[in-house]
């Protein structure tokens, strides 16, 4: 996996010339904002330097290579030390320097580089129309000097050059802007590129962060409801009624014990990315273990199944058995009814569930800061391209009602398929791409009251 090599070790994968184009332009490849090319560039001032001199022995008719020449191809190697500081203002020495060495009389040759690299920096660091005035400036200053003023300049009894030779002058010049255009296009490309996959995996850990905070406050918001029910009873009861006390803490054990073992399932996966996990993750099948566990706080549960049975994909079997959960978990907490009525309804294109209670409300339904369960349930219903809606019945108490869709079809592109695959592996099983509670699947919901937010 990527993220799991070192920060080192991710910058130094790929090839090379992936690696040297994908550095942002104007910044050293060297990764320090102040560190300059010097190796690169005394490599360069040495071989244009020593190709000049060979160069001049195979040119009898120019003027020998001198101490202002060479002086004049030092500057100009010395002005690619600053290329990616300064692009354009290399590119203009350059262009300057190679225009006063030909115009000297100089012997043709590797001077040709020096202007090269000064418009390949511009070019690739975005400065397009400084480099294309430098080299058109070169060209046509050789076109003045080739054709016209030749007569007036060094070297002496020189006449005027084919006019075949600007042919190749030009096709070097479009050679090299063709070349850098195309470096430039590359290196935007590859840091866009890097730009959407750096996204991506801040896309992808606030998803986990979000499926993980989910997980844990479905589990720990049901259990220490319960918990909190039956230590008030046992409180009142541990005097008058002690068999009672002791059974409303035989379910504080259970539903602790039951709480912490979800909670050590997603920090295990957490500590240990990729491993299996130990149990599966919870689905319909344990909805008479949810309704038990809520009669033992006080709430009496009647659940009813329409349609045919069938099993469930692991996404949907946990979001449906969260939401019932969670609804459960409200009612007990915020609601002065001590009767549910669930509905599990299986058509052929959907999953429909339905939790109401008769209410009221209790004085503590109103308290900041509620709402995450609501929420939570609205995008685990999302992420599979369902919806969920919460709010007051006409008749007075509160209804909360969820559709899923069985294939996914009304999900964003790969959301069901990734939300599925997700929950498949149990609650600390890393999150698929996607953004849950947005997309064509997301919730709609009613004018809800706080009565049963959590």
């Amino acid at each position: 996996m990527e993220n799991a090599r070192p920060p080192w070790a991710r910058r130094h994968v790929g090839p090379a010339w992936e690696r040297w184009l994908a550095t942002p332009p104007g910044e050293p490849r060297g990764g320090s904002g102040t560190r300059l090319p010097w190796l690169s560039t005394l490599v360069v001032t040495f071989l244009v330097t020593v190709g000049s001199g060979f160069a001049g022995h195979d040119q009898p008719d120019r003027v020998p290579l001198d101490s202002l020449g060479r002086a004049l191809l030092v500057l100009g190697g010395a002005l690619l030390l600053f290329r990616r500081r300064h692009p354009c203002t290399v590119a203009l020495g350059t262009a300057a320097t190679a225009t006063a060495y030909l115009v000297a009389g100089y012997p043709y040759g590797p001077v040709f580089l020096l202007l090269a690299l000064g418009a390949f920096s511009a070019v690739v660091a975005g400065h397009r129309k400084v480099a294309w005035w430098a080299l058109g400036g070169v060209w046509a200053s050789h076109v003045l000097v080739a054709h016209w003023l030749y007569r007036w300049l060094p070297p002496p009894h020189d006449g005027p050059a084919p006019w075949g030779e600007e042919l190749l002058v030009t096709a070097w010049v479009v050679a090299v802007i063709a070349l850098s255009e195309l470096v430039r296009v590359r290196r935007e490309q590859l840091a866009k590129a890097q730009a959407e996959r750096a996204a991506a995996e801040r896309r992808r850990a606030d998803e986990e962060r979000l499926r993980i905070a989910r997980e844990l406050h479905d589990v720990l918001a049901h259990s220490i409801s319960v918990i909190n029910v039956q230590a008030g009873v046992g409180l009142a009861l541990l005097d008058s009624d002690p068999e009672q006390a002791r059974s409303a803490l035989t379910t504080i054990k259970g539903a602790s014990k039951e709480a912490l073992g979800e909670v050590r399932q997603v920090l295990d996966t957490l500590r240990t990315p990729g491993d299996a996990p130990r149990s599966p993750a919870p689905g319909l099948d344990r909805l008479p273990e949810l309704t038990e566990q809520a009669r033992s706080a006080g709430l009496t549960v009647d659940v009813t199944t329409e349609g045919a049975p069938a099993a469930l994909p692991p996404g949907m079997d946990l979001a449906a058995f969260r939401i019932v959960q969670e609804a459960l978990t409200n009612i007990v907490r915020h609601s002065g009814s001590r009767t549910a009525r669930v509905l599990l309804r299986r058509t052929p294109g959907a999953l429909e569930i339905r939790v109401d209670d008769d209410g009221p409300a209790t004085a503590g339904a109103g308290e900041p800061g509620g709402g995450n369960g609501l929420i939570g349930m609205r995008e685990r219903a999302a992420a599979l391209g369902g919806t969920v809606e919460a709010g007051p019945r006409p008749d007075g108490g509160f209804r909360v009602r969820a559709r899923i869709p069985l294939r996914g079809t009304g999900s964003p592109a790969g959301t069901g398929t990734a939300a599925a695959t997700e929950a498949s592996a149990g609650p600390g099983a890393p999150a698929g791409p996607g953004t849950p509670g947005q997309g064509p699947g997301a919730d709609t919901v009613r004018p809800a009251a706080t009565e049963e937010e959590s």
